[in-house]
């Protein structure tokens, strides 16, 4: 059940919710546009650079559901704190390292930060706001700063890079999420006291973050390694076994890490399948987009960071709008619109993947499509938290957001093979329009993967959530506004 706050401290709490999600957004992106001169400085080869990014992105994968029932059992507040904590003593340690390993491990307790962080965050706005306009509006408003984060990010990683070095992306962190996690101290109100004891289901937890671990670290490192390579071979069947077990586990625990019952949600099962999708299509976007502006292009770090700016205020307005249709028309038909948006949008982008093309020719569909994305974005939680009790935000989200890392890791591993198939043995100039030509195949065929969201999103009622179906989740009936 919503806490009861006063406006405006219900108002600070939503501030620094969302900014906690800017600095989430930031560490996205910001390594990007570092990552050469990482390389460079620490001695990694060119083709192992990429641990840098899919060290955060394997261990935030697999630690999501971990997080979500962390911030159920232990506390939002508690899990949000110690999460911005982690990020800051993280970024603090790479941000000093000396070797590539450093660097891979401070970038790996990053990735667990962000797991505890991003089910906590959206816990807190779930369960601090009333299901309806007003959760509606605290989602756009926290949407719209993650997207001003991937601006941010991608802008501040070029400055920071170009003017004060490679360690200056992690130095930065270290004040921004630590002024938040003392913030919260005094701003978020405390962490419920007493309630029913319940257990953290300890195998399900070990079972389900080790196999989400590996199958991410497979998807991520198999375009690198090979898919025949030992390594991914293993990883790929250990995580089917991991996760088999966990199935089992959660079918007799009589207080399961993911209770199953959950998925007979179908706003939440519907939410997953979208998280999954967004980031399969949508959220591969970038980074062709970066491989096209300064491996094709060969813009500057600060080049390519100003040219995010064009899609980050999309996308910023797009969650605006994603509020204002889901209060109105519900999320069924908003997610109609943000995905054929998106699609349309998408496969005008693909026009301006041409090795002599100029930004200008980017622009229009950056817009489009980033509108579109936008729209979907704000939707899609909302969609995924709605009808789920409030001491079970926490995991829902968490479900919701492993779903949605897992779909970045396919998309990224699938495309990232196709748009190199016609790259092998060219160089030069060659090089340049073979590179342009496979990003713009895989850019329709995100499109094609948003397309089939719209079957997907069918699957939903057409009808808004009733007092009957509130009390059933387990939570009070909600008045729309």
């Amino acid at each position: 059940m919503p806490t009861s706050l006063t406006g405006q401290r219900l108002g600070w709490t939503l501030a620094l919710l969302a900014f906690a999600q800017l600095i989430f957004a930031l560490d996205l992106n910001i390594v990007f546009v570092a990552l050469p001169e990482i390389g460079s400085d620490l001695g990694f080869p060119g083709q192992t650079q990429q641990l840098v990014v899919s060290a955060y992105v394997v261990f935030a994968g697999g630690f999501l559901l971990f997080g979500g029932r962390a911030a159920d059992l232990l506390g939002r507040r508690r899990i949000f704190v110690l999460a911005l904590t982690i990020y800051a003593v993280s970024s603090l340690i790479g941000g000093l390292a000396g070797s590539p390993i450093t660097i891979i491990i401070a970038r790996a307790v990053q990735g667990i930060g962000g797991a505890l962080l991003l089910p906590s965050t959206l816990a807190l706005l779930n369960t601090l706001f009333d299901e309806g306009p007003k959760r509606n509006r605290a989602l756009a408003i926290w949407g719209g700063a993650g997207a001003s984060g991937l601006t941010v990010g991608a802008l501040l990683g070029g400055v920071l890079t170009d003017g004060f070095g490679w360690p200056a992306v992690f130095f930065v962190n270290v004040p921004l999420a630590g002024i938040v996690a003392l913030a919260a101290l005094v701003v978020i109100p405390r962490d419920p006291a007493g309630g029913p004891r319940r257990s953290f289901d300890l195998p399900g937890a070990l079972s389900v973050t080790v196999g989400a671990t590996v199958l991410v670290f497979a998807l991520v490192e198999g375009p690198e390694l090979g898919w025949s390579s030992p390594f991914v071979v293993v990883a790929f069947v250990a995580a089917v076994l991991l996760l088999a077990l966990f199935t089992a586990i959660e079918a007799r625990s009589a207080d399961p890490l993911v209770p199953l019952r959950l998925l007979h949600n179908r706003s939440l099962t519907v939410g997953m399948a979208v998280t999954f999708l967004y980031m399969a299509t949508f959220g591969v976007l970038p980074y062709f987009l970066s491989l096209l502006m300064q491996g094709v292009h060969g813009y500057s770090a600060l080049q390519a960071g100003l040219a995010f700016l064009v899609p980050s205020l999309a996308i910023a307005t797009g969650t605006q709008l994603g509020e204002r249709l889901t209060t109105r028309i519900g999320g069924r038909t908003t997610l109609l619109i943000g995905f054929a948006v998106g699609a349309a949008g998408t496969v005008v982008l693909a026009i301006g993947f041409d090795p002599d093309s100029s930004f200008a020719a980017l622009v229009p569909g950056l817009v489009i499509s980033g509108v579109g994305q936008g729209i979907v974005w704000t939707a899609m939680w909302i969609t995924a938290a709605t009808g789920t009790a409030a001491h079970e935000q926490g995991v829902a989200n968490g479900i919701a957001s492993t779903a949605m890392n897992i779909g970045n890791a396919i998309g990224l591993a699938i495309f990232t093979v196709l748009a190199e198939l016609g790259t092998a043995g060219k160089s030069g100039a060659a090089l340049r329009e073979a590179t342009a030509h496979g990003e713009s195949f895989v850019v329709v065929l995100t499109a094609a993967g948003m397309a089939l969201g719209l079957i997907v999103v069918l699957v939903l009622p057409r009808h808004r959530a009733t007092d009957s179906d509130a009390v059933s989740a387990g939570r009070p009936p909600v008045v729309a506004g």
